[in-house]
């Protein structure tokens, strides 16, 4: 296992049924990297997460999150990822404290967790609003604050900027860079808008049809 690498997987394939949806993905992913995910609509961003998250399995191949296998440590590791994929869940007759309250309930925090990471993604002054009042973008750092409270080390952000507008999108990269530089996570976000995140990431990676066509770092994609 490469030591520098936070992620790995080698040889990873996912069928669903007759459909291989996976083709033979090899993925290194630096610690205290941005990493881009990058390709179209149905290239096979999501389910790669999710068999990263252990919510999929995998017909071949091996995953290895900080040196081990997630179906196997699976427990332990949760406790070092945060997660958003696709779009929060959130319930909208409750403001947006009461539903980190009861994330923070489940994981058995202390209710400081709750401030520390309203206050990472912005939302303070949001915080007693009902979240059926709140933006696409204000929903999305709800989404980011519950997958921060338990201070994870790697972050993963399925689509983060999708339908946001323009503001949001500039918010979210900020918010983005901040999460890697001012407290040092690892994040691994996937996108189908290349033009926005190439200006945050630090390492890409670029599939199509389940195939992984490129992997390093930006600098050496933009030479090509």
């Amino acid at each position: 296992m490469d030591n520098k690498a936070i992620i790995k997987t080698q040889g990873l394939s996912v069928c669903f049924g007759e459909r291989q949806i996976l083709k033979n993905i090899d993925l290194k992913v630096p610690r205290r990297s941005i990493y881009g995910f990058l390709g179209p609509n149905g290239a096979g961003k999501t389910t790669l997460i999710r068999s990263l998250l252990n919510l999929v399995s995998h017909n071949q191949g091996t995953i290895k999150i900080f040196e081990k296998n997630p179906q196997k440590h699976r427990i332990e590791l949760m406790k070092k990822i945060g997660s958003l994929i696709e779009n929060p869940v959130l319930y909208p007759h409750l403001t947006g404290k009461e539903n980190l309250t009861i994330y923070r309930k489940a994981y058995n925090l202390s209710k400081a967790s709750i401030d520390r990471a309203l206050e990472i993604v912005g939302m303070e002054e949001s915080a007693n609003r009902k979240t059926s009042t709140y933006s696409l973008g204000m929903k999305q750092r709800t989404g980011i604050a519950i997958a921060l409270l338990h201070d994870p080390e790697l972050l993963i952000l399925d689509e983060p900027v999708n339908g946001l507008d323009p503001g949001g999108i500039r918010e979210m990269r900020e918010l983005i860079v901040d999460l890697n530089q001012k407290y040092d996570k690892t994040i691994f976000i996937s996108s189908h808008l290349l033009s926005e995140v190439e200006k945050i990431v630090t390492d890409v990676g670029i599939i199509n049809k389940g195939q992984l066509f490129f992997q390093g770092k930006l600098s050496e994609f933009e030479n090509r």
